[in-house]
């Protein structure tokens, strides 16, 4: 007789590629040399292997200390102390050294500063401009507990791509995530574009802590009611025993019928599958939203 509440097996189609080739030690061996850290081994994203080896990365700045314990994350929590005002310049460096052509940057959630860190991530998008003028910059920024004038700042410095995480289906949002608000993060991307209408923004969502089937569809139409161009759908894995126990893992095909409703609802990319992470094939979705705003532009 089965369990009751036993957890759901690991499926096969959650494998992860191991490739620590030449690129991948480079990368780890300059983001340890520049004392620089990165979301890809913090929160282990199950693609680091591949991301790496061909020479991508996410950058994390303000330190690798969050103050925020939000039950499905991996990065550790605590009251930070590290505030390094030479680091934007550091990831610059580092990202003009792998010659990206595409860079995230992204943080911890810094509830003790009073700007929440949005000032470091205006300062490091500038200092990208000025080291590789032709890579286009990503920002994966936490809420900034709702405050204007910290998004103000960071929508001033105009990055490619402004990027915030509902994380979840509204039901479970506050199950799943400390502090934040499912609201809240609906209002910051409808800020973002009106701040910056021409910059288009991004959001992600992880599938199976529970959610059903309709609220995810809704989830979908509450990110495109504030104008959210890109969307990104992928599996939660539980990161240790300590965190959000895995629900339900979703097969391949749900995915793929859910970047079919995405698409349908007008969003201009959505890159769904089980080890899809936000960042996962960025410069690709870049391109995809560029191409799709043109198309849009010149119909209109």
């Amino acid at each position: 007789m089965a369990q009751k509440n036993a957890k759901p097996l690991k499926p096969d189609w959650i494998r992860i590629k191991l490739t620590t080739g030449e690129n991948y030690q480079d990368i780890k061996g300059m983001m340890r040399s520049k004392t620089l850290h990165t979301v890809c081994e913090e929160a282990r994203c199950p693609n680091i292997y591949e991301c790496w080896a061909n020479r991508t990365a996410t950058f994390m700045i303000l330190g690798d200390i969050c103050t925020r314990a939000c039950r499905f994350c991996a990065v550790n929590t605590g009251m930070p102390t590290e505030l390094d005002l030479q680091e934007p310049e550091r990831v610059a460096e580092a990202a003009e050294n792998m010659n990206l052509r595409h860079c995230v940057i992204t943080s911890v959630a810094r509830d003790d500063l009073k700007d929440g860190g949005a000032t470091i991530f205006a300062e490091t998008v500038k200092a990208m401009r000025k080291r590789l003028p032709l890579c286009s910059v990503e920002v994966l920024i936490p809420d900034f507990m709702g405050d204007r004038d910290s998004l103000q700042i960071v929508m001033d410095s105009k990055p490619d791509i402004l990027n915030h995480n509902i994380e979840t289906v509204e039901r479970m949002s506050d199950r799943v995530r400390a502090k934040a608000k499912y609201r809240r993060s609906l209002e910051l991307l409808r800020r973002a574009k009106e701040m910056q209408p021409k910059i288009p923004t991004k959001s992600s969502i992880m599938l199976g802590v529970g959610e059903e089937w309709d609220e995810i569809l809704q989830a979908m139409d509450d990110l495109r009611e504030v104008d959210c161009d890109i969307l990104t759908i992928g599996q939660y894995l539980q990161p240790s025993p300590q965190h959000l126990n895995v629900v339900k893992y979703y097969p391949p095909e749900d995915f793929a019928k859910l970047k079919e409703e995405g698409l349908k609802r007008g969003f201009s990319h959505v890159e769904s599958g089980p080890l899809v992470r936000s960042s996962y094939h960025a410069h690709e979705q870049t391109q995809s939203a560029a191409k799709s705003r043109e198309e849009r532009t010149a119909a209109n």
